[in-house]
C-alpha cells in the first residue's frame, strides 16, 4: 500500500486517542482533540477555496496553529510550503512566486506587512489566512489590487467549521513539499510523494525497527509503543523538524514545542515537561543548550532527559563532550540527512576523529559520471539511494543534475557531499564539496576545520570558507564569534589550538571575528557572508 501522512496521523488519533501528542509551553493537547481541530482548519481551509494540490505557504513561527495548519492542509490534499520567517521580502517574493502559492497563514503584524507589500506582485495568490488582528496595510492593498481579488480571512473562523472527516479518499501519491535553506542562493522546492516521504524521511514509522507495513500494523505497533517526550527546538519550517513531527506522531509520542529557541528555558523546562529526548540543528543550538546544561547542573531536573539528537547541520564532538560532562548517561545521535534524501542513518565519530556512516544499503559513492566506486578509499560523490524526492518544483535542470538516473533505472539523490568507503564497507564524510577548499593542491573541507575550532573554550561559533591567496590559490579562512566574557584569542592561538588535531595545510591561516556568526534561524550556515567578512581578516 502507499502511505498518505493525513491517513497515518487520523490511524494513531483513533489508536491511542487519550494520548497527549502537544504540549505547547505547558499546555497538553490530546491526540483526539489534535484531531478535532486540524478536521475544523481543513474545512475552513477549504470554504476558503483551498483544495487538492494548492500550494499554501505556511509564513508562521512556531504554534499550535502551525501544526493545525500542517495537519489541515494534508487532510485536504493541499501542499504545505515551509517560509523561514526571517526571508528578506525579496527572498519572501521569490518563495511565493516560485511556489505558486495560492494561500498565505500568516501571523506578525511585521510579517502581514510583507505580505501586504508583495501582494501585487503574487498572481497566484488568492487567499490570505491571518493568525490575530489584521493590519490596516493588508487589507489596503488587497483592496487596491486591479482585476482581481485576494481574500483576506480571519484563520480563528476555523472554530465554528464541523469536526468531522468528511474528507475525499487519500492516495499516498500526493506532494509534501520542503524548500531548503537557502544560503548559497534562492531556494528550491523539493517534491516528495507521501509515501517516500513516510518511507524515509520518517522511516517508515519507526526508526527503531523495521518499517510498518500498513495502517493496521501501525494502529497495533503503536498502542504498544510506550509514549515518549520528544523537544523540537528547531522552528516547524526546518526540514529536519517536520521529519521529527511525523516520525514521532507516527510512534503515538508527546511533542514539546516552544514558540522561540530559548536554550536557558528548555533546559529549565525539562523537570517541568518531563522532556526525554531533544531535537537540535548542529552547534547552532547545541554550544547555547549545552552552555546552560552547563550554568544550570545544580538547579534543573535533568532526571527524565536520555537522549539529544541533532540533524540538518554540524554538531562537534567538543559540544557532545560537554553535554556528557553534564550528563554522563546521555545517548546522543548525529543523524546525516537533507531535504533531499531524508533520513539516511547515523553519522558517527571513528577513532581517528572522522565523521563516518557505517555500512549501509541506503548511500553509496559514486564519481562523476555517477559510476559507482568499488575500489576502497576513492574520494566521490556521496550518493542516496531508495525512497527519494520526484525532483525540484519547476526545475527540471537541477531536478535532473540532483536526482540522476543511473544505467539500470535507479534514481539517486547527489547533494554535493564528498567521501569514500573504506575496506570495511563504512562511507566517511568529508564535507560538501562546494565548501571544499584548494590549498596549494591539498583539499580542505569545511566541516572538518569548524569542529576542529568549536573545541577552543573562547570559540562560541565558527565557519571556515575559502580565501584568495596569491600562492596557494586559496587559503584557509576562519569568521568565528566569542562565549561571552571571553578573552579574545590572538591569531596564533587559534593555529596552536587547530594544529593539535589538524594537519598544517588545514589550519586557518585567516581568522575574523565577529560579534555573531550569521545562520538561518534553523543553523544554516551564511557562506556567501562568511567569504566576504573573511576578506577583511588578518593573514600570516
Amino acid at each position: 500500500m502507499k502511505f498518505n501522512l493525513a491517513d497515518v496521523f487520523e490511524t494513531v488519533a483513533d489508536a491511542v486517542s487519550d494520548r497527549v501528542v502537544l504540549t505547547w509551553e505547558g499546555q497538553d493537547i490530546t491526540y483526539a482533540e489534535l484531531d478535532r481541530l486540524a478536521n475544523q482548519v481543513a474545512h475552513n481551509f477549504a470554504a476558503h477555496g483551498v483544495g487538492k494540490d494548492d500550494n499554501v505557504a505556511l509564513y508562521l513561527k512556531n504554534s499550535v496553529e502551525h501544526v493545525t495548519s500542517l495537519l489541515g492542509l494534508i487532510k485536504i490534499r493541499a501542499v504545505p510550503v515551509n517560509v523561514n520567517y526571517r526571508y528578506t521580502d525579496a527572498e519572501l517574493e521569490y518563495i511565493f512566486d516560485n511556489s505558486d502559492s495560492a494561500a498565505i497563514v500568516v501571523e506578525l503584524p511585521e510579517h502581514q506587512r510583507s505580505v501586504a507589500e508583495l501582494m501585487p506582485k503574487l498572481p497566484e495568490l488568492r487567499t490570505v489566512f491571518v493568525l490575530g488582528d489584521v493590519v490596516d496595510e493588508l487589507t489596503a492593498a488587497a483592496a487596491a489590487l486591479d482585476g482581481r481579488t485576494v481574500e483576506i480571512v480571519d484563520f480563528n473562523e476555523f472554530q465554528g467549521r464541523p469536526t468531522e472527516r468528511d474528507f475525499e479518499a487519500r492516495t499516498g501519491e500526493e506532494i509534501y513539499m520542503i524548500y531548503t535553506g537557502g544560503t548559497t542562493g534562492y531556494p528550491k522546492g523539493v517534491m516528495w510523494q507521501h509515501d517516500d516521504f513516510f518511507r524515509k524521511p520518517i522511516s517508515g514509522g519507526n526508526p527503531y525497527g523495521p518499517p510498518r507495513a500498513d495502517l493496521a500494523e501501525l494502529a497495533k505497533e503503536v498502542q504498544n509503543f510506550p509514549s515518549m517526550s520528544f523537544l523540537i527546538a528547531a522552528p516547524l519550517m526546518h526540514g529536519a523538524a517536520s521529519y521529527s513531527l511525523f516520525t514521532f506522531i507516527s510512534l503515538g509520542s508527546r511533542l514539546i514545542l516552544e514558540r522561540d529557541f530559548d536554550a536557558a528555558k528548555i533546559i529549565r523546562n525539562i523537570g517541568r515537561d518531563k522532556t526525554q529526548m531533544i531535537l537540535i540543528v548542529g552547534d547552532a543550538m547545541g554550544m547555547p543548550l549545552v552552555d546552560e546544561m552547563e550554568k544550570q547542573k545544580d538547579t534543573a531536573d535533568f532526571s527524565t532527559l536520555f537522549s539529544v539528537t541533532s540533524g540538518g547541520a554540524l554538531w562537534s564532538q567538543s559540544c557532545r563532550e560537554r553535554m556528557l560532562a553534564v550528563k554522563p548517561d546521555l545517548l546522543l545521535r548525529d543523524n546525516f540527512g537533507a531535504s533531499e534524501s531524508g533520513n539516511d542513518g547515523e553519522i558517527k565519530m571513528d577513532e581517528n576523529g572522522n565523521l563516518m556512516v557505517p555500512p549501509t544499503d541506503r548511500m553509496m559513492v559514486v564519481d562523476e559520471k555517477f559510476e559507482r566506486i568499488t575500489e576502497p578509499n576513492q574520494v566521490g560523490h556521496i550518493a542516496r539511494i531508495g525512497n527519494i524526492p520526484l525532483g525540484y518544483y519547476k526545475d527540471p535542470e537541477k531536478t535532473a543534475r540532483t536526482f540522476p538516473t543511473l544505467e539500470d533505472g535507479t534514481r539517486i539523490s547527489v547533494l554535493g557531499d564528498m567521501g569514500y568507503v573504506r575496506e570495511d564497507g563504512s562511507i566517511i564524510f568529508l564535507g560538501r564539496g562546494s565548501q571544499c577548499i584548494n590549498t596549494g593542491g591539498e583539499k580542505v573541507y569545511a566541516e572538518e576545520v569548524e569542529g576542529a575550532l568549536h573545541a577552543h573554550p573562547a570559540v562560541a561559533d565558527a565557519l571556515v570558507v575559502p580565501a584568495p591567496d596569491p600562492k596557494y590559490g586559496q587559503r584557509v579562512a576562519a569568521v568565528i564569534s566569542l562565549k561571552p566574557g571571553a578573552a579574545e584569542p590572538s591569531l596564533e592561538e587559534i593555529q596552536e589550538h587547530a594544529r593539535k588535531t589538524l594537519a598544517r595545510y588545514k589550519v586557518p591561516r585567516t581568522v575574523v571575528i565577529v560579534d555573531e556568526v550569521k545562520r538561518s534561524p534553523a543553523g544554516k550556515a551564511d557562506y556567501k557572508w562568511a567569504k566576504a567578512t573573511a576578506a577583511d581578516g588578518v593573514t600570516v
